[in-house]
C-alpha cells in the first residue's frame, strides 16, 4: 500500500482541529463541556505548581472560553462523570473509560511499586475499613498515629498517606474531590454507585483504546504518540495492532514532508474531509497542554523546542521559570513567563520572549487580548 503524503502545514491543522483548538466552542460550555472535552482528549492531566493557575483548570480553559473551576468539581464530585487515575501522569479521565485502566488497577495492586514497599495488606485493608465506616477522608482527617521522619520531599510524616496512596493505585479508593489540591478519597463502588463495578477491559481491548484515543485526539499519530512514556512490551503490542489496522485498511501509512524517517498513520476518513485552513486564534497553553507535553512532536511540526525551565538554575533559563508557549493559528510565536499574584490582583509578565521571525504589532496586539481574557480567569474564584 503507497504512502499519503502531507504537508507539516496540514499535519498542524489536523492535529489543532483534533485537540478542540481550532475554534472557540468546540465542547460547548458547563460541566458537561468539560467531561466532553476530557472524553474527547482521552485525559487532562493534573499538575501541583501553582505559579498560574494548575495545569488541569488551564487546560480545560484553553478549549471552553467561559471555564469555571466549579465546573471540573461538579463533573468530578457530583456528577461523577470524571475520576482520576494514572496515564502517563495523574490525570482526569472520563468515567465511561473506568474499564480500561482496571488491568493497571490490578497491576499496581499485586505488584506495587518500591515506593509502597514498607505498605502491608493489613495496613491497606486498615485504611479502607476507616474509610468505610467514617466515609470520605482526607490525609488531615488521620490523627491516631505516630509520625514518622520524611524519606522523600513528597512524602508524608504520616504513614496513612502512603496507605491512602496505594489503595487509590489499586482501583480500591477514588479521590471523590478535591479541595484545592487536597484529596478526599472515598469507596470506588460506593463514590459511583455501583452494585458491581464495570467488566474490565481485555489487554486487547485497552491496546487499542490507546489507538483510538490517539487518533481521535491527535489526527496524525505515530507508535510514539500513541504508547507515549509506555516500556517497550506495550510499544511491541501497539506496533501488532497497528499493522492488522493497515492490513484492513483501517489505517494508512502516513509519510509526512521533512519527517520522513518517522513512521506516521492516519485514519482514512480524514483524508475524506476538507483540512481546515489556519486562522488567527491565539492560545496562551499549559506546559502540560496535551498539544505541548510530547516535546519532540511538538518540535517537530511547531518548530519550538519547549523546555520546562522550573527546575534549573535561574542563570541556566533561557525563558523563564514557567514558560507558557504561545499560538496564533499554527504557529508557535512567543514564549511567556507568566505569574499570578494573588495579593494584588495582577498577572505579571516576568518575560516575553518572541519566537523566530513572528514578532509584530499584529501578533502583539492578538497575544495581549488573550492576556487580558487569560488575566480574568486566573483571579476569578
Amino acid at each position: 500500500m503507497s504512502k499519503v503524503t502531507l504537508s507539516p502545514a496540514q499535519v498542524r491543522a489536523l492535529w489543532l482541529q483534533s485537540q478542540g483548538l481550532h475554534e472557540a466552542h468546540p465542547f460547548g460550555s458547563g460541566p458537561k463541556a468539560v467531561v466532553k472535552a476530557i472524553k474527547h482528549l482521552g485525559y487532562v492531566q493534573i499538575d501541583t505548581i501553582h505559579v498560574i493557575e494548575r495545569s488541569h483548570h488551564h487546560i480545560l480553559y484553553s478549549r471552553i472560553p467561559d471555564y469555571k473551576r466549579s465546573n471540573l468539581h461538579q463533573a468530578q464530585t457530583k456528577d461523577k462523570t470524571v475520576f482520576e487515575y494514572w496515564t502517563h501522569a495523574l490525570a482526569y479521565i472520563a468515567t465511561d473509560d473506568f474499564k480500561y485502566f482496571i488491568p493497571d488497577m490490578k497491576r499496581r495492586k499485586e505488584n506495587p511499586s518500591s515506593w509502597y514497599k514498607d505498605v502491608t495488606a493489613a495496613d491497606v485493608k486498615k485504611v479502607l475499613a476507616t474509610v468505610k465506616k467514617q466515609g470520605a477522608i482526607s490525609i488531615r482527617d488521620v490523627n491516631d498515629e505516630e509520625l514518622v521522619e520524611k524519606d522523600h520531599p513528597w512524602a508524608s510524616k504520616k504513614p496513612s498517606k502512603r496507605h491512602l496512596q496505594c489503595a487509590f493505585n489499586g482501583g480500591d479508593l477514588v479521590i471523590a474531590e478535591r479541595i484545592g489540591m487536597l484529596k478526599k478519597y472515598e469507596l470506588t463502588d460506593r463514590h459511583f454507585g455501583w452494585a458491581k463495578r464495570p467488566k474490565a477491559a481485555t489487554q486487547a481491548e485497552v491496546f487499542d483504546y490507546h489507538i483510538d484515543r490517539a487518533l481521535q485526539s491527535q489526527g496524525v499519530v505515530s507508535l510514539e504518540s500513541i504508547a507515549y512514556m509506555q516500556k517497550a512490551a506495550f510499544k511491541k503490542e501497539v506496533s501488532k495492532r497497528i499493522e492488522a489496522r493497515v492490513r484492513k485498511g483501517l489505517l494508512l501509512p502516513l509519510e509526512i514532508t521533512g519527517s520522513e524517517k518517522v513512521q506516521f498513520w492516519i485514519d482514512p476518513a480524514h483524508l475524506d474531509s476538507e483540512i481546515p485552513e489556519a486562522n488567527d486564534l491565539t492560545h496562551i497553553l499549559s506546559p502540560f497542554d496535551p498539544l505541548v507535553i510530547q516535546r519532540k512532536r511538538f518540535n517537530m511540526f511547531f518548530g519550538y523546542d519547549h523546555r520546562f525551565e522550573a527546575y534549573l538554575p535561574k542563570e541556566k533559563r533561557k525563558y523563564g521559570y514557567f514558560t507558557l508557549p504561545v499560538i496564533i493559528g499554527d504557529q508557535a510565536v512567543a514564549v511567556l513567563d507568566l505569574k499570578t499574584d494573588r495579593q494584588n490582583q495582577e498577572l505579571l509578565i516576568q518575560q516575553w520572549s518572541w519566537l523566530g521571525k513572528h514578532k509584530s504589532k499584529t501578533n502583539k496586539a492578538l497575544i495581549e487580548g488573550e492576556l487580558n481574557r487569560f488575566e480574568k480567569f486566573q483571579l476569578a474564584k
